[in-house]
């Protein structure tokens, strides 16, 4: 990135990384963060997109605009956690 020009995200540690990128709509793709410019427009390589219900579609190497990220993840040391509110309403319906 050009000197003297700042991005609104510091994603100078996720470059060659594997990241999760969530888009407005609800669209989800995970790739690796090859490059990125001051507007947030992405360069991603080996992207896959969740299409939900565990269906994926591979896109390869894409372009993201900017405007149209709402968020980039690490994908590195994520893991998932038991949702402790799952099953709530079931106990709640028990009790009365």
């Amino acid at each position: 990135m050009p000197k003297g020009q700042e991005s609104i995200l510091d994603l100078a540690s996720s470059v060659d990384k594997k990241v999760i990128v969530h888009f407005n709509g609800g669209r989800v793709c995970t790739g690796v963060l090859k490059g990125y410019d001051e507007l947030v427009n992405l360069v991603l390589s080996d992207t896959v997109e969740d299409m939900g219900e565990g269906e994926e579609r591979k896109l390869g190497l894409i372009v993201a605009r900017g405007t149209q990220v709402q968020r980039v993840v690490d994908d590195e040391g994520r893991e998932e956690i038991e949702n402790p509110f799952e099953g709530e309403d079931e106990e709640e319906e028990d009790e009365e």
